[in-house]
């Protein structure tokens, strides 16, 4: 597996890698873990690794990359991966782009009338602005854990939450705050993906779901099933797969969405490779809906095999 790279989420994405590699040697497979480092170079045992395009890795029989953010999770490493012809874990390189660009995916999502929270973008040279009142999140348009992302209530805490988000992106989203409930479900296969159960995310002690409450030990409680009704639930599941299957992602994904308080659901994100130790949240949903963290990590490497020899059938 890959672990590491370049982005501020290099820490989170060693965690993901090293359950990942335990998970896999507990099911009797060998793991092999290649770390990217900040500098972006590759090493296994401390020893840099060479890639060289059509030569896939050597002793790699399926790639899991365990990368968040940039430089990993946004269709890079995923193209390099396809210029080594060697099968990997999750969304290609459209898909993996596509989802970590939250306005063009937002885009994309309102074209395939699936519901979204609303936003404006704004660009370099723009000015601060938010027409959905206060409070507000502005965020960095390519990058996850919830880094360079601010709940501002007023006029200074906006100019200061925009410029704090164009330190980590040339592209940032303003957003209206929705009232209601955050769930997020997990989505898993290729041509006919599946949806976990929903799971609710409840933020024990700081004001939103933010980088400590994702990561911080007690800070967040994950209630699966969620708190809503069966046909809420069920909406959810629906918009979760369309979008999937609207981004032309396979393997892996988490769509967070929200049910407002009026019963509406939308769709905020969809992560293609979300958090990935055993108490992850994609993994905690999928062990409620009946497939444990071992089985699923196969069932990925599995997929991943799959579409790599149905795409090899294919005339270039």
């Amino acid at each position: 597996m890959l672990g590491g790279g370049r982005s501020s989420e290099h820490e989170v994405s060693l965690a993901s890698a090293a359950s990942v590699r335990s998970g896999l040697a507990d099911a009797g497979h060998e793991p092999i873990e290649i770390q990217v480092g900040r500098d972006g170079v590759w090493r296994r045992d401390g020893a840099e690794v060479a890639v060289i395009p059509g030569r896939g890795l050597e002793g790699v029989d399926v790639v899991f990359p365990a990368l968040h953010g940039p430089f990993g999770e946004d269709g890079t490493v995923q193209g390099l991966l396809e210029c080594l012809h060697v099968p990997y874990v999750g969304a290609g390189v459209l898909a993996s782009a596509l989802c970590m660009d939250k306005d063009v995916f937002k885009s994309v999502m309102r074209d395939h009338d699936i519901p979204v929270t609303r936003n404006i973008t704004l660009r370099l040279g723009d000015e601060a602005r938010n027409p959905f009142g206060y409070p507000c999140f502005v965020k960095p348009a390519r990058l996850g854990s919830s880094i360079g992302i601010t709940k501002a209530h007023d006029e200074d805490e906006l100019r200061r939450a925009v410029s704090l988000a164009f330190e980590h992106d040339e592209k940032v989203l303003v957003e209206e705050l929705v009232n209601g409930i955050e769930v997020e479900v997990g989505v898993l296969g290729n041509l006919t993906p599946i949806a976990s159960l929903p799971g609710e995310i409840v933020v024990t002690h700081n004001e939103w779901y933010d980088f400590e409450a994702k990561y911080d030990e007690g800070e967040m409680d994950l209630r699966v099933p969620a708190g809503i009704s069966d046909e809420q639930c069920e909406r959810v599941q629906e918009l979760a797969v369309r979008a999937f299957v609207a981004t032309d992602c396979e393997g892996m994904a988490r769509a967070d969405c929200f049910v407002r308080d009026d019963g509406e659901v939308l769709v905020n994100e969809l992560n293609t490779i979300p958090g990935f130790t055993p108490t992850s949240v994609y993994a905690q949903l999928f062990a409620a809906s009946g497939i444990p963290y071992a089985e699923l990590l196969q069932r990925l490497a599995d997929l991943a095999v799959e579409r790599f020899e149905r795409r090899a059938q294919l005339r270039y």
